[in-house]
């Protein structure tokens, strides 16, 4: 009878665990501890869980005693797995097709370069075969980015350079951003702190006209860096409120981590709608590139304020042996006035 109620408990125990991992936000624990790693990392969370799931099974099959507990415990996984699934597949498992680019619309890279790891005619080639207007750098120094405009240039795409540092002692606390200079001329200012570890770099149009660009890059939401995660989220909220906003980098967070944060929880945060979901790549994992996409964590975004419409997107594959631990990421923007 104990052992029976104590199975019973661990089942229960078990499946609340389950609910947890798979919809923290349900509980409103989508930005707390454990919660907040685990579906980060929804394709592996799946694939753990259909490992274990076929364990039990021959663990079953060998114990007799333990048949029901297994299928229980079972059974859960199982559950779990299919309802992962299902929610990958609605935000999307990859699509790279794009529409015919017209004259007003934008083509945004971004690529967390690990310090300028993949070098700058690499990150360089990279942009100029995906036809970038805007190339957001996280971690990438200005002798980088200088490097890289130069490339660029001399193959006929000039761009501005900006990059905003918080030291000169690591290259990830570093941002950088090259901006087509078809667009016009666009200010930074440096002087004012924007996310709290990491710096975003905030650009705006020295004549008024056109979209504020925003570098991103979020701190992780490791234990020691919770609070500050937490803040840079919000800011990045509070910027999405804007009119004519174009966000790009490394958010270190994912469409689940957003519920709650504005007005649009499930398609992005603030006023932002995240391309990847409007692509049907929101479940392409980008980080790390040692994993298989859909195994990784859906944490590099594109995003836009509502008065731009998502005409194609990529996550780029074939460069992950160029020394980031991130893909680098595409998307075609059409303003819609």
């Amino acid at each position: 009878m104990i052992r029976r109620i104590l199975a019973i408990a661990l089942v229960l125990v078990l499946a609340a665990g389950t609910l947890i991992a798979f919809w923290p936000q349900l509980f409103g624990l989508q930005r707390a501890p454990v919660a907040a790693q685990v579906v980060s990392l929804r394709g592996m969370a799946a694939a753990v869980s259909l490992f274990i799931v076929l364990a039990l099974v021959v663990l079953g099959f060998l114990v007799p005693k333990l048949r029901r507990l297994c299928g229980a415990i079972g059974a859960i996984g199982l559950l779990f797995v299919v309802a992962t699934v299902a929610v990958m597949a609605i935000r999307g498992l990859g699509s790279s097709g794009f529409h015919h680019k017209g004259p007003s619309d934008l083509t945004i890279m971004s690529w967390n370069t690990l310090g300028g790891a993949p070098g700058p005619m690499t990150i360089a080639n990279a942009a100029i075969d995906a036809g970038a207007d805007v190339v957001s750098l996280p971690e990438t120094t200005n002798d980088v980015a200088t490097e890289v405009a130069r490339i660029m240039g001399a193959a006929g795409h000039p761009m501005w350079v900006h990059t905003f540092s918080y030291d000169q002692i690591s290259k990830a606390r570093s941002t950088s951003i090259l901006i087509s200079t078809s667009l016009g001329k666009y200010n930074v200012d440096i002087d004012h702190r924007t996310t709290q570890v990491l710096p975003s770099l905030v650009a705006t149009p020295a004549d008024g006209t056109g979209p504020t660009i925003v570098a991103v890059h979020v701190v992780a939401p490791s234990p020691s860096q919770l609070n500050h995660w937490k803040l840079d989220l919000t800011w990045i909220e509070q910027l999405c409120q804007g009119k004519n906003v174009i966000l790009a980098g490394d958010f270190n967070s994912t469409l689940d981590h957003y519920w709650g944060l504005g007005e649009v929880p499930a398609n992005g945060i603030g006023n932002c709608l995240d391309a990847g979901l409007a692509s049907g790549n929101g479940a392409v994992g980008t980080w790390p590139t040692s994993l298989p996409p859909l195994l990784g964590a859906p944490i590099d975004h594109i995003m836009a304020t509502p008065g731009w419409q998502v005409t194609g997107m990529r996550v780029i594959g074939d460069l992950d042996g160029a020394g980031s631990d991130h893909r680098p990421i595409v998307v075609q923007l059409m303003p819609l006035r």
